[in-house]
């Protein structure tokens, strides 16, 4: 997670700048492919930080409300485009900020490898 978070923020000017319908879609594709590597394993990280009594809800839960944080990010970003700094470099930054932000958090945060689930013994690995 943390090094494809980390590893979007270089793709962020080929993204954004490409220049040419060509590079355009190599920056989308790009970007895509570490969007995906950082959040895509997020729902399984949270089930394994959640206790068995609530496994089947806290996950859920939790996506949920990280959406409902997310879902002010347009607004956010027409505010800072239109007074500030022009859409390309408000998309921009906070792509990037996002980015560190889930890097440091993964970083900072406890890690569950090899829990054992339902009172099942831990796995080695």
């Amino acid at each position: 997670m943390i090094v494809a978070a980390l590893l979007a923020i270089p793709v962020i000017p080929l993204w954004m700048y490409g220049g040419s319908l060509a590079l355009y879609g190599l920056g989308a594709f790009l970007i895509q492919v570490m969007v995906q590597g950082a959040w895509g394993v997020v729902p399984t990280h949270l089930n394994e930080l959640s206790p068995d009594a609530v496994r089947g809800t806290l996950p859920g839960f939790a996506y949920q409300m990280g959406n409902l944080l997310a879902a002010g990010t347009a607004s956010a970003q027409s505010w800072l485009a239109e007074r500030h700094v022009g859409l390309p470099l408000a998309m921009s930054g906070w792509m990037a900020v996002v980015a560190l932000v889930l890097a440091l958090l993964v970083y900072l945060g406890p890690e569950a490898r090899g829990v054992g689930f339902g009172g099942a013994a831990p796995t080695k690995n």
